[in-house]
């Protein structure tokens, strides 16, 4: 599948997380106050069987989830980011005999086979996406029939309350806080921004319905900033 090339902004993003690789992990767990932990457990177990299988960790990162699809007992994890820093960064966290292979791709042309993989997860990433449906075509394709996407992210939120908490958080902490681990308050004004920009859930729940997906869920996490969705591709 080809990749938009003229106007994609893929370059500027990956140039920013190969920068703050060295520092990633530890800015996240701070900004999060370790939220982010219970959130990925969360989001394996709604992988559901899948999760004993051949699964893809999605714009990888660290490969945090990588690490606790293994733990949650993975047959075999892709971990697949565009940032080989980032994969280099959390090599370290995998024995040398782990059943896991980096593959440096983007998300918009995954390196996988059609229906190869049993389950596919995303944390945190896939709002940094250019042409984010691509993303999610992709994932149908290697899912194999009955295969389960679960996706962590920051959607806009649908409540006062929720659009306070988080508009607050990224306007002022975590360009704060990041920046002060990084050394780099511009990439994190630039996360803070990615959240603003990125759409609701809702709306992300059918576009996984226009593009491989059969069936759709998701809910909110506590609080209500993160948020996880479901979806199920057709059984052929």
């Amino acid at each position: 599948m080809p990749v938009p090339g003229a106007l994609d902004r893929a370059p500027h993003v990956r140039e920013m997380f190969d920068t703050l690789a060295p520092t990633y992990d530890r800015a996240n767990r701070v900004i999060s106050m370790g939220l982010d932990q219970p959130w990925r457990r969360r989001a394996i177990a709604a992988l559901g069987a899948a999760a004993k299988g051949e699964v893809v960790d999605l714009c990888a990162g660290t490969l945090d989830l990588t690490v606790m699809l293994l733990a949650a007992g993975a047959q075999h994890v892709h971990a697949v980011d565009f940032s080989a820093p980032m994969l280099l960064a959390g090599r370290s966290k995998l024995a040398s005999d782990a059943p896991v292979t980096l593959h440096t791709a983007d998300a918009r042309a995954l390196p996988l086979a059609d229906g190869s993989v049993d389950g596919v997860i995303a944390g945190f990433g896939l709002r940094n996406v250019p042409d984010v449906h691509l993303a999610l075509a992709e994932a149908a394709r290697v899912l194999r029939p009955g295969g389960r996407l679960v996706v962590l992210e920051f959607f806009q939120p649908s409540t006062w309350s929720a659009r306070l908490l988080q508009g607050s958080y990224n306007r002022f902490v975590m360009p704060l806080l990041g920046g002060l681990i990084s050394g780099y308050s511009a990439a994190y004004r630039y996360l803070a921004g990615s959240i603003n920009a990125f759409m609701g859930r809702p709306d992300f729940e059918a576009l996984l319905l226009d593009n491989g997906f059969i069936r759709a869920s998701g809910c909110d996490m506590f609080p209500p900033v993160a948020s996880l969705v479901v979806g199920e591709k057709g059984a052929e």
